[in-house]
């Protein structure tokens, strides 16, 4: 096995945990929730890849999703405070 085994994944196990409810800043999150997320971002990249999109504009949907779950996340939160 080599050691690089997983190199450039950062991103889509990062956005995989953050769709699945953790928190970009800790506390929160649950193992289901990442479990349903791996299948999301996974499914999104395997229909990127059957519609022929390339490297670049997956990883730019991909950054979108996280930025869209974070935004979500932080509304909520707030939304929360208030009540």
């Amino acid at each position: 096995m080599q050691g690089v085994t997983g190199q450039g994944l950062e991103l889509t196990v990062i956005s995989a945990v953050i769709i699945g409810g953790a928190a970009l800043f800790g506390g929160s999150g649950t193992m289901w929730g990442t479990v349903i997320g791996v299948a999301f971002i996974g499914l999104l990249q395997n229909i990127l890849n059957i519609k022929g999109i390339s490297s670049f504009w997956q990883t730019v949907v991909t950054g979108l999703v996280i930025v869209a779950a974070v935004a979500a996340d932080t509304w909520q939160r707030k939304r929360k405070t208030r009540a």
